[in-house]
Formats: C-alpha cells, structure tokens, sequence
C-alpha cells in the first residue's frame, strides 16, 4: 500500500532531512511540498493524499485547519521545532487536534511515524469551534472536477525550430477553451525550454510533470491526477514543466500519454510540446528514452495538431520542412496551420501566404495570427492570457482557431482576467 504525503516546512531547516527520510521509505510517496498551510488545505481537498508532515509553528496551523485535513482523509503529522518544550509542544499539539507529534532531533523515525499516521482515524469533532462547511476557497489549488466529467478533445501545439509564439498560441488557446465554459487543461511536454508556468506567473516549486512523472512510478497516477496540476480559474488548470532542460531524464517513456489520456477523460487538453521530432537513442543512453520523448508522445496522442509558422520567409521555410517531417510522422492526424505575427511589413497577403503554405502538405485548416506586440507584451508582464486583454486583434485570431477546433463558442461569453499567480521563491524542483 502506497501512502501520499504532503509536505509543508515553513522554510523550516529540517525540511531537506524530512524529504530525505520520507523518500527513503517504501511505500511513502511525496506528492507536494506546499508553500504554506493554505496551499497544504488546498492540495488536501483533492483527496488524493493520506498524510501530511506539517511543521507544528507553521503560520495558520489551527483547529479549523486541522479538522479541515481530516475532512479530506489527510492525517496531519507535526514535527516539533528545536528548543520547543515537549510539554508545551504536545499541549499545543492537543488544543488543535493534531495526535502524532515527533521531535525535529527525531526525524529518523519519521517514516515510521507516517506509516502509522496513515491507518484510519475518526472524524473530528465539529461542535466546537470550527466550522464543518467553512473550507478555505484557495483559487491556486487543484482544479474543481464535475461529478460527470465530459471528454475533450487532445489538441497539441507544435512548430518547427525557431517557431515563434508556440507557447503564447498554446496558453490563448486553452484560456479561449476555458473561457467558453469547457474544462480544459494545458500541459507544458516542452523538454528543451519549458514556459507555460513563467509566462502565466504560476512559479511553482513542484512541476506538474515531474510530480506526474512519480506518480506514474508509484502507480497513483490515475487517483493523484488533480495535484500535478494548478488552478488559473474554475474551467482552467496547468500542469506546469520542467524545470530545467537538464531534467528530461527523470520522465520515463509513457507517462505523457498516461498524463493526457486521464486529463482528456476530464476535458479538453491543450499541450506545448518541443520542436524536436527526432528520436535520438543511441547506445551510451542505455534505457533512457529520447530527448524529445515528451514531445513525440504528446503528438501521438493528439487529436489534431496546431502547426505555428512565422510569416517571415525564414520562418515559412522552416514551416515547409515542418510540415512535411510530421506528415510522415503523423501521417493519419489532422493538422491546422497557424501563420504567426503577419504583418503589412512583409509585402504580401494572406492570400500569397495561403499558396506557398498550400504546396508544403496538405492541412485541415490555415489560420493567421496579426503581430500585436502590444497586447502579447502586455499579457507577458502581467502573467496572464491573451483572453485577459480585451478585444485585441490577436485575441480575436486565437478565438477563431478554437472556432475551427472545438466549435463556434458563445458571442457573450465572459472574458476574466487570470490572476497572476506565485507560489514560494519561483523555484520549481
């Protein structure tokens, strides 16, 4: 039996030794480290957790808080800073309702500690002073799920090298979904400059696909699906990338398509993905799987591809080339073709673009996406979507391109801002 843990230090210096603890202990997974305890009630509501290793003085540790993981069948395990009395720790301990207590000098027994934490404990008491139906709304947390989730469509946005505006097309995109009231989730399978999460200011210190990648090891995948990701509104969540370039390794084959075929089940999955399509094994890898592995499964798994093309003839050259390497991967999935930051400047029209577009490979769909610096600059410094900024031309483009994949969405439909989003110190492990 797998028991998930959450973590939640406070910036407490025995966190480093807990993690190492727990990680060195079969059958403990660590699913989150949570910024603080409002993030910790948040990841608890999803309830795919089964303990959490809370440090006793952390800032809005109570009673409430306390009954709210229990709530959730989240037992809470409290590690007592240096220089705390015990007496005082465990009276402490007591009043809030937390049981298991274990000393910062005695975190050798920790694992042990959350194994037996981890067996059923009644539910609390609720007459006192908390209130059983006053849970925290934390907005960053997993994203809500409907009782009867509808399945989406998977919609992958690719482009040659030096593409420009991948991920700007992949965020507008799933913001234009959500905002027509379809759950979608967007997936950041970019294994060599991951930047969903820095663009929309969601700087989290777990990725999403890293988390997922466990998960998927442990087999919790499946139950554990809503905390590799991070809410940016209530039809809207992203699972954020990698960290580092350097951290592909640790993503085994399979687990992107795993990861899209649960969030496809949810909804509408949008994913931006690498330019890369080679596969480069080679002897001195041994098992470890390609580079480019997260960006030719999430292309398996598409339902149709959204190619991103420059308008400038460097660009349209390598759209060309593009265009006909993912034909001969993909020879049966549809492609729409997105020309991106036309402008007047150039010297010719949509209708000379269309004809060279048209004698690369054949496409279900060419759309064309004006350069509006101003407004994607403005989207950029605010971490937020194009969906935020009004009727902008680029706005209006991006909404056209859903039309073309999902269908026309409803004129009136509200335009909400996304709340930039921080989350700790912006480093993400």
């Amino acid at each position: 039996m797998t028991t998930v843990v959450l973590v939640v230090a406070a910036g407490a210096a025995w966190e480093p030794v807990a993690l190492g603890r727990l990680n060195d202990t079969a059958g403990i997974v660590v699913l989150k480290r949570c910024v603080d305890v409002d993030d910790l009630l948040a990841a608890a509501s999803a309830g795919q957790s089964d303990v959490a290793v809370v440090a006793l003085d952390a800032p809005g540790l109570d009673r409430a808080a306390v009954d709210h993981l229990v709530r959730h069948g989240v037992t809470p395990v409290a590690v007592v800073p240096s220089g705390v009395p015990d007496d005082a720790a465990r009276l402490r301990a007591t009043r809030i309702g937390v049981r298991t207590v274990l000393a910062e000098t005695d975190l050798d027994a920790l694992g042990r500690a959350v194994a037996s934490a981890a067996r059923p404990v009644p539910e609390p008491d609720t007459e006192g002073d908390a209130e059983p139906d006053a849970e925290p709304a934390d907005p960053s947390g997993p994203p809500p799920y409907d009782a009867a989730p509808t399945p989406g469509r998977v919609l992958v946005v690719w482009g040659p090298p030096g593409a420009p505006g991948r991920t700007t097309i992949a965020t507008g995109l799933a913001a234009e979904l959500a905002r027509r009231g379809l759950r979608t989730t967007l997936v950041d399978a970019d294994p060599v400059s991951a930047s969903v999460a820095q663009q929309l200011g969601v700087l989290d210190e777990v990725s999403g696909l890293l988390a997922a990648a466990r998960l998927a090891a442990a087999g919790g995948l499946e139950e554990g699906l809503a905390s590799t990701q991070r809410a940016l509104d209530r039809h809207l969540s992203v699972v954020t990338g990698l960290p580092r370039p350097d951290r592909w390794v640790e993503v085994r084959p399979g687990v992107v398509e795993h990861l899209l075929g649960l969030a496809g089940a949810q909804g509408h999955v949008v994913v931006d993905t690498g330019p890369g399509l080679e596969d480069e094994r080679s002897g001195d890898l041994g098992a470890r799987p390609s580079r480019h592995q997260l960006t030719l499964e999430a292309l398996d798994a598409a339902d149709e591809v959204v190619v991103v093309g420059a308008a400038d003839p460097v660009g349209l050259s390598r759209l060309a080339r593009g265009l006909v390497d993912l034909r001969e991967r993909l020879p049966g999935t549809p492609v729409r073709v997105v020309v991106n930051r036309m402008r007047p400047s150039l010297g010719w029209s949509e209708r000379d673009v269309a004809g060279m577009v048209a004698g690369f490979a054949r496409h279900a769909g060419l759309h064309f996406v004006p350069d509006d610096r101003p407004t994607v600059d403005r989207a950029l410094v605010t971490g937020s979507t194009l969906v935020g900024q009004g009727d902008a031309p680029v706005v209006r483009a991006v909404a056209a391109v859903a039309d073309a994949l999902v269908g026309p969405g409803p004129a009136s439909a509200p335009v909400s801002r996304l709340r930039r989003r921080r989350a700790g110190r912006g480093l993400r492990r």
